[in-house]
């Protein structure tokens, strides 16, 4: 006897007309033409089902903030954390909290069930990361929140800031961020790195630094968080996020690094849509587009997922949480237009990021929890194509979003009277 069964579901990995029973709020088979009763059944009818997207790089914090206390006018990486600074003495608990609850809402209609955010540390009252840390434990029920303490100011730069960070490791947050290319020196940034990775094995967790976020060729902080990854045994529990400066570097050099970043266990996260509106933006022509060596990582063995990174922010004034616009831009940013080029961007917002979370019980096996997505499309390729609406969002088995079905109504003389979209033989 089975809670739910879907039956006739598209699966990620290409199989097709699979049945899923859901008991306890786990998946309990997983089964072409699956024998047996249910409390519910739901058709499917062909569509693809996917465990949850999974955001691996974002900042709650600072979501749905735009405009206050002024609009980020140069659109640059250094503006926006100007403007972040002016709005820190602004903020409040409450307003914190409603702004990211609202965003947690966005996230799980879009079928997005899982999120790292980094919170800033560099204010002494720690206000976000009360808020924040009050936000995980509410949304628990319905949305994984990891939570990285993150020294947006620089952890040797802004007076205080390690203290700060080590209070917020001492509340709850999970993982030792920093932002080593922001130190006031190259050497600053290096001793950065060294500090924060000794304090995460101290205290036994993982690392998430902001690094070479910046056009800089010559910036050379993965390679010391990759050294520090391995010297330490962290290996496997260390991301480095945005690494835009690897799109500026000189290919012997990024030859060297690769094998590094592999050895030490080094996952990577970009960001495609921030990526490519902050960087390059002291270019005028040719202008880089600024995103990482997405291709050539994976072709190393390194795991890369996507982040959305910012919502409405100092830093971004659009975004809805959909992750799978972040996958689209960053295939055609990275120009990753073959069928395996797709699925594996497809799988940037999904499996590779569960990994980095370490998330427990992602997936689509028995035993797995039953967190999943249906979406109004047969297959990764088309769900990205379409942006598809996502039909239903089950977290532990219950239904916690819908979406009616997309459909376009036309009144055009000789013609159908609705399109579909997904031109399926």
């Amino acid at each position: 006897m089975f809670d739910l069964i879907l039956r006739n579901c598209n699966l990620p990995d290409g199989r097709r007309g699979i049945d899923i029973g859901i008991r306890d709020g786990r998946i309990a088979a997983v089964e072409t033409a699956l024998a047996g009763e249910a409390g519910d059944v739901i058709d499917a009818a062909g569509q693809l089902v996917t465990p949850p997207f999974v955001d691996a790089h974002f900042h709650m914090d600072a979501t749905l903030s735009y405009g206050l206390p002024r609009v980020n006018q140069s659109g640059t990486l250094l503006e926006g954390i100007a403007l972040w600074g002016e709005l820190k003495p602004l903020l409040t608990q409450e307003a914190l909290v409603e702004r990211a609850l609202a965003y947690c809402d966005w996230a799980v209609a879009k079928g997005l069930l899982a999120i790292r955010s980094h919170v800033d540390v560099c204010d002494p009252r720690l206000l976000a990361v009360e808020a924040l840390l009050h936000v995980k434990d509410k949304v628990r029920p319905y949305l994984d929140l990891q939570l990285v303490a993150f020294p947006q100011d620089g952890v040797l730069r802004s007076p205080g800031a390690l203290d700060n960070l080590k209070r917020a490791l001492d509340m709850g947050v999970d993982v030792v961020g920093g932002i080593p290319h922001f130190e006031r020196t190259m050497a600053d940034g290096v001793e950065s790195v060294r500090i924060l990775c000794e304090l995460a094995v101290e205290r036994g967790l993982p690392v998430d630094m902001h690094c070479d976020e910046s056009d800089d060729p010559l910036s050379r902080h993965i390679e010391t968080l990759a050294f520090h990854a391995q010297r330490l045994g962290l290996q496997g529990r260390v991301t480095g996020s945005h690494l835009t400066s690897m799109h500026s570097m000189d290919n012997y050099y990024v030859s060297k690094l690769l094998p590094l970043m592999a050895e030490a266990g080094v996952a990577a996260v970009a960001n495609p849509l921030i990526n490519i509106t902050l960087q390059g933006r002291h270019d005028s022509y040719p202008k880089r587009r600024g995103m990482t060596r997405v291709p050539e990582l994976l072709a190393a063995g390194i795991p890369v997922a996507f982040g959305h990174d910012c919502v409405m922010d100092p830093w971004y004034s659009l975004g809805s949480g959909d992750m799978l616009e972040v996958a689209a831009m960053g295939l055609h940013v990275a120009q990753m237009t073959s069928q395996d080029g797709m699925r594996a961007c497809f799988a940037a917002v999904t499996a590779t990021p569960a990994r980095i979370l370490d998330l427990d019980g992602y997936g689509l096996e028995p035993g797995c929890r039953a967190d999943l997505v249906l979406l109004q499309a047969a297959d990764p390729v088309e769900a990205l194509r379409l942006r598809a609406t996502r039909l239903l969002v089950l977290r532990a088995g219950r239904i916690v979003a819908r979406s009616p079905a997309a459909v376009a109504t036309l009144n055009l003389p000789g013609r159908p009277s609705h399109v579909d979209f997904s031109l399926r033989t």
